[in-house]
C-alpha cells in the first residue's frame, strides 16, 4: 500500500485515426517524464480521437494498441490508462483499458455513448461499473459524456480517485470544468480530467482544461489549458481519510438501485 500516488496527465494533440503516429508520441511523453510515476492518464480515443469510423480504425484486443499498452507499462513498471476503439464479436466499443505494471488489464466500456454525435449508433454501451484496486488505492475510471451522469459516478463503493479521459469539445468547457470539480466535491475523491488539445478531422476544436481537483475541490494541478502539455500531481490518501473523517459527509448519501 502506498500513502502517495504520483499520476502523470498527459493532456495531447492527437493525429487523427492514425494509432501508429499517436503510439509513437505518447511513447515519447512516457518515456521523458521527469520522474518516476505510478499512473499515467491518457484521453478517450488516445488512439485515434473521437471517430464514428469505428469500422475503419477499431483494433482487437489482440492488437497493437492492447499490446504496446502492456509492453510500456511493463519496461516503465507503471500503470496505463486511457480509452481506445476495440471491435469485439461484431460489436465495437468505446474500451477504457487500465494496464497494470505486470501487463495485466482490466476494461471498462463506456456506459454513456454520446447520442449528440451518433455515438450510440455505432458502438455498443457497457452495462458494469469499474472499480480497481491499485498499490491500496481505489479507483474508478470512466470516460467523457458519462460525466454529465452523477448517479453513476456516485461513490458508494469507497474509491478514492475518479477518474475521467476525454474528448471534450471547446464549446462546452464550462460543462467539463464545473463537473469535473462538483464529483470531486460531492464524491469526497481526488477526481482527474484528462482531454485533448487541438482540431479532430471533423474540425472540432479541443482546449484541454485537464485538471485535477482533491476531496474539497481545490484544484491541484498548473496545467494549461490550450495547449500540449505534461505534468504529475501527487495524490495523497491521508488527506482523504482526515477530511472523510471530519466531514463525513458520505455517511449521508442516499441509497438508490441504478436500472
Amino acid at each position: 500500500m502506498s500513502n502517495t500516488l504520483q499520476v502523470a496527465l498527459i493532456q495531447p494533440i492527437l493525429v487523427w485515426e492514425h494509432p501508429e503516429q499517436n503510439r509513437l508520441n505518447f511513447t515519447k511523453h512516457i518515456e521523458n517524464l521527469p520522474h518516476k510515476v505510478d499512473l499515467v492518464v491518457l484521453p478517450e480515443m488516445f488512439t485515434t480521437g473521437f471517430t464514428m469510423n469505428a469500422r475503419e480504425v477499431a483494433e482487437t484486443m489482440d492488437g497493437e494498441t492492447v499490446k504496446w499498452m502492456v509492453a510500456l507499462a511493463k519496461k516503465q513498471k507503471l500503470a496505463i490508462t486511457g480509452s481506445v476503439v476495440i471491435k469485439e464479436n461484431d460489436n465495437f466499443y468505446n474500451r477504457l483499458l487500465f494496464v497494470y505494471p505486470d501487463g495485466t488489464f482490466k476494461i471498462y466500456d463506456k456506459r454513456h455513448t454520446f447520442t449528440l454525435a451518433g455515438e450510440d449508433k455505432v458502438y455498443t454501451a457497457g452495462s458494469k461499473k469499474l472499480i480497481l484496486d491499485y498499490k491500496g488505492w481505489k479507483l474508478c475510471p470512466l470516460v467523457c459524456y458519462d460525466l454529465r451522469f452523477p448517479v453513476w459516478a456516485r461513490n458508494v463503493e469507497d474509491y478514492d480517485v475518479l477518474i475521467y479521459v476525454a474528448n471534450w469539445p471547446k464549446a462546452r468547457m464550462a460543462a467539463w470544468d464545473a463537473l469535473l470539480q462538483a464529483r470531486a466535491i460531492e464524491n469526497m475523491c481526488y477526481c482527474i480530467g484528462v482531454n485533448r488539445v487541438g482540431l479532430d478531422g471533423n474540425n472540432h476544436e479541443y482546449s484541454g482544461h485537464s485538471a485535477a481537483y482533491d476531496v474539497l475541490g481545490n484544484r491541484i494541478d498548473t496545467l494549461p489549458k490550450s495547449k500540449e502539455a505534461v505534468e504529475i500531481v501527487e495524490l495523497n490518501k491521508a488527506e482523504i481519510e482526515t477530511y472523510r473523517s471530519k466531514l463525513n459527509f458520505l455517511s449521508d448519501r442516499d441509497s438508490f438501485s441504478l436500472e
